[in-house]
């Protein structure tokens, strides 16, 4: 198997250079016909005829000689490898041989094998019983859930007449596909997985998948399984669609944020979801009406982090999960898994112990994203004090500086001109050092009338606002040391920062803050807050804090400048662990 897979590889990786130099226009279709004759090649190769597998009949466009012999190839391949793994290479040429604007902008990225079987799985795992339940997968997109879920329900009936199987598997079996290409390979991929059974019971399977808009559709809760890989990106919703999703949105509305919503009017109670979406619904501040509606709706009972963000979808860098939900269920333990990609057909979980929901949902869901933060967020979750008990607010650095270009300035010098401050002015060891020297950065900017707020003159710690899980560190912050400010009389800071600012004349002074911030333990915890690249505001002051009371060893250490490691360890001794 693995010399196939290899040679399936590198037969796919020419078919995306083919299709990258193309000279046709409609790429969508060029890529859904060169899926479409590859998916004839595999049924014929595996000596499935069109009478039981209809959707084979489809108009394709006739591809060029080179690229047919390619296709033909392809099925030939796929082939030899299990049935529902040829079928899933075979549908995902559709979204691999988009051009990658195209291909993002309908959210067209398949799911590994691997997580399709693990999602499965844990539905299984959690009550659903492939002998009688009804499944939608409401973004069909190739039909790998519909496949691998079939697949299931067929072997759970056992012996029993091919037209009853046929009739009880795809009567149950429910796929939604705004996309028609889409909807068209899944139903054949369907087709050809069903050929068996459809050649014995003397009948092609029905149609499963429909094109048709999920969102826009009247929901009936009559599916005690809703499962699939929903596409997500920010979208403007029509002014009626967004008054019917209204109970989850909080400003910006992401699609599988609204597809989640979805699901739950589809499902009926004590039904299961079972989703792979990305990670940022766990807190970020647009996602709080989510939290709150799938809390009171839907608790999950389970979620797995994936551990592979590139590859887990081709072209795709994006941290997932993995999540189930009760519908109806009351809120309890969410058992926490992290899930280690091999490849694209095997996976390892670790299990991560379990977490509670916090009493008010609409707050970031802490949870560890490793085994060594378990303990943390055990006694994080106990921890009731936050920035704002400190004496803190969090915004963000108020220049937008493309908005102000003309206000820019090389050098210092007249009337009303302060430093801007960048993201660069904080360096990666967590100190600040005035200093402007990527593309475009200017280091002054020249107030006009009416722009003094956008003037910083108290002391305050700033805290880059975008970061990856891949860096050493999530957290990256600086105090902008009081003596600068008052020589300049102000600085300007630049919105790829957040701005800690102390509210309270009892806050605590800005050093602990940068220096608890700057910490290991202060890192681990946002990891297990953030789910996303962006390090919000909304996420900083939602970090567990320990009471300003227990400061006194912080304060010592910083004003006597230790070294980092023994600051790590006093902050780690504030949460009970080992730095």
């Amino acid at each position: 198997m693995r010399t196939t897979r290899i040679e399936l590889s590198n037969a796919r990786l020419m078919a995306r250079a083919w299709a990258s130099t193309s000279a046709y226009s409609d790429s969508e279709a060029l890529a859904a016909s060169f899926a479409g004759h590859a998916l004839a090649s595999l049924a014929a190769t595996c000596a499935i005829s069109e009478e039981f597998c209809p959707s084979l009949r489809r108009a394709r466009r006739t591809l060029d000689e080179t690229a047919m012999a390619l296709a033909t190839k392809i099925g030939e391949i796929a082939a030899r490898l299990p049935l529902i793994e040829a079928l899933h290479q075979v549908t995902s040429l559709y979204p691999a041989l988009m051009p990658a604007k195209e291909r993002s902008a309908l959210g067209a990225f398949y799911t590994p094998p691997a997580l399709v079987t693990r999602l499965l799985d844990q539905a299984a795992q959690a009550g659903v019983d492939w002998s009688t339940a009804k499944v939608l997968d409401p973004a069909a997109g190739g039909g790998i859930f519909l496949l691998h879920a079939a697949r299931r329900m067929v072997d759970a009936l056992g012996e029993c007449e091919p037209v009853f199987a046929l009739s009880h598997v795809t009567a149950r079996l429910s796929g939604f596909e705004l996309d028609a290409n889409a909807a068209n390979l899944a139903q054949c991929a369907l087709e050809i997985s069903l050929a068996d059974l459809a050649r014995s019971a003397g009948r092609p399977a029905p149609q499963i998948v429909k094109t048709c808009d999920t969102l826009a559709m009247q929901a009936q809760p009559v599916f005690d399984l809703v499962i699939g890989n929903p596409p997500y990106g920010r979208v403007t919703l029509p002014t009626e669609m967004r008054a019917k999703y209204a109970r989850s949105l909080y400003g910006h509305a992401n699609l599988y944020g609204i597809f989640t919503d979805a699901a739950m009017r589809w499902t009926k109670p004590g039904g299961i979801i079972a989703f792979l979406t990305p990670t940022s619904f766990l807190g970020g501040q647009y996602f709080s009406a989510l939290r709150c509606l799938l809390a009171k709706e839907a608790p999950p009972v389970a979620i797995d982090f994936v551990h592979a963000r590139k590859g887990v979808f081709e072209d795709v860098l994006q941290e997932t999960l993995l999540a189930i939900y009760h519908r109806g269920a009351l809120r309890g333990g969410t058992c926490i898994n992290y899930l280690t990609m091999l490849s694209e057909i095997e996976a390892r979980i670790t299990s991560n112990g379990a977490i509670i929901l916090p009493q008010d949902a609409s707050a970031p869901w802490l949870a560890p994203r490793l085994p060594d933060h378990i303990a943390l967020v055990r006694r994080a979750q106990r921890m009731s004090h936050r920035l704002s008990d400190w004496g803190y607010k969090v915004s963000t650095g108020p220049l937008v500086w493309n908005r102000h270009k003309s206000q820019l300035r090389d050098r210092a010098g007249g009337k009303n001109v302060h430093p801007l401050i960048w993201a660069e002015a904080v360096t990666p060891d967590g100190r600040f050092t005035y200093r402007a020297h990527k593309k475009n950065h200017a280091p002054f900017f020249r107030m006009e009338p009416g722009d003094d707020w956008l003037l910083t003159r108290k002391p305050c710690v700033v805290v880059q606002r975008t970061t990856a899980k891949e860096q050493t560190r999530r957290l990256i912050a600086a105090e902008l040391p009081a003596a600068f400010i008052a020589e300049h009389g102000g600085v300007v800071i630049e919105n790829h920062l957040n701005m800690v600012r102390a509210v309270d004349d009892e806050a605590v002074a800005p050093s602990i803050v940068a220096a608890f911030l700057n910490s290991r333990i202060a890192d681990d915890l946002f990891r297990c807050i953030s789910g996303s690249v962006a390090v919000s505001a909304f996420e900083l002051e939602a970090v567990p804090l320990p009471a300003p009371s227990q400061l006194a060893v912080l304060s010592k250490l910083v004003a006597s400048g230790a070294s980092r490691d023994e600051i790590d360890t006093e902050c780690a001794r504030l949460y009970g662990t080992d730095a």
